[in-house]
């Protein structure tokens, strides 16, 4: 495809998720760039997200064949980027529902664009589904690193996996397609919000008593947006691509929120190992009995912590011309946008540095 695909005037791309982080992201980044938009959603979904946009709607749910065909008709170029995201083990329901909305979900939209000659697809992939050394788990980590399976690992990890798969089928058969591997991702126009967007809010109103340390690749909204973009217009097909701003520690986390809200750190800092007891404790109970309750330290989590995994960007740099900002300027952003939705409460918390800019223009 050329930069030009997608124009107003041309075929409409068309965009799942358009209403999560890295959707409502890439959804206004395309509205910029002069893009004609068509966003899937489903009847029931909040879509604040995309409120006062100029897109088009279609509805349907991905599990759901006939409405992906008529969902992606006419559109030219797709950004799947819908996903059910858990780091919860869950009960059988909850894994089943992983599976159909990720890996039959993908597989449904894939055919749906296949049999419509939408072009080229980019999926967007998580870093959790890409491979590391079980000697060495905080080694860099690049896109030639098979998924490892053979410990414990999180249903939705083991989804993402098989989504990667469902791609790799599709592109043997001729399909272009290209994956944009995500990492932790941080920014404004968090709408819903996300488990990132969660605990920063929880932490300026002071409801982050204590905190589990460990490490993990962070992704500025900004960068796995034009991540994805470059996939469109330069990736390979059949290829997947990892995109990351900055590995960052949770203490280094929390320092930046410190900063930015100037709130206080919790002084309590629980050791990995001793965390990983009591949540596997009570995210049993939580799962069991109260499965709505929001969960922020769950055993997924904080294994995926204590890995402390490092990414490898030199395939995106070398092939994309891939160049990531900085985490501190995309707390910056998502301090100012939650703060100015109200979302922060605490009278002791200062005022964003700056107006968020894409942050608050992200509220229509």
């Amino acid at each position: 495809m050329t930069s030009e695909t997608g124009k107003i005037g041309d075929p409409p791309v068309f965009v799942t998720g358009s209403t999560g982080h890295v959707g409502a992201n890439l959804v206004r980044r395309l509205l910029d760039d002069g893009v004609r938009v068509r966003v899937l959603l489903r009847p029931e979904s909040k879509s604040e997200a995309v409120d006062g946009l100029n897109v088009e709607r279609a509805y349907g749910d991905l599990r759901d064949p006939d409405a992906m065909r008529r969902a992606v008709e006419g559109c030219r170029g797709v950004y799947h980027v819908a996903a059910k995201v858990s780091t919860i083990e869950g009960n059988r329901a909850h894994r089943r529902e992983l599976f159909d909305c990720n890996v039959v979900g993908t597989r449904n939209l894939l055919e749906a664009a296949r049999e419509a000659d939408a072009g080229r697809v980019v999926v967007t992939g998580s870093f959790s589904a890409v491979g590391y050394s079980p000697d060495d788990p905080s080694a860099a980590s690049d896109e030639s690193m098979p998924f490892f399976p053979m410990e414990r690992t999180m249903p939705y990890e083991r989804s993402k996996s098989l989504v990667e798969q469902e791609c790799w089928r599709a592109a043997a058969g001729g399909q272009e397609v290209v994956v944009a591997t995500c990492c932790a991702v941080v920014g404004g126009a968090d709408f819903v919000p996300s488990r990132l967007g969660r605990t920063l809010c929880d932490y300026a109103n002071g409801k982050l008593r204590a905190y589990v340390d460990g490490g993990f690749e962070f992704v500025a909204v900004r960068d796995i947006v034009a991540g994805h973009i470059l996939c469109m217009h330069k990736g390979r097909p059949g290829e997947k691509y990892i995109f990351s701003s900055e590995y960052k520690t949770i203490s280094e986390m929390i320092a930046l929120y410190e900063e930015v809200s100037g709130v206080p750190r919790p002084r309590r800092r629980f050791p990995a190992g001793l965390m990983l007891v009591f949540s596997e404790v009570a995210s049993a109970y939580l799962s069991r009995y109260r499965p709505d309750f929001p969960q922020r330290f769950t055993p997924g989590a904080i294994h995926l912590l204590r890995k402390r995994r490092h990414a490898n960007l030199e395939k995106a740099k070398r092939e994309l011309g891939y160049q990531p900002a900085t985490i501190r300027d995309a707390v910056d952003e998502a301090y100012a946008f939650h703060y100015h939705r109200n979302a922060i409460k605490n009278p002791l918390a200062k005022r964003p540095r700056t107006d968020g800019d894409m942050a608050v223009r992200a509220a229509p």
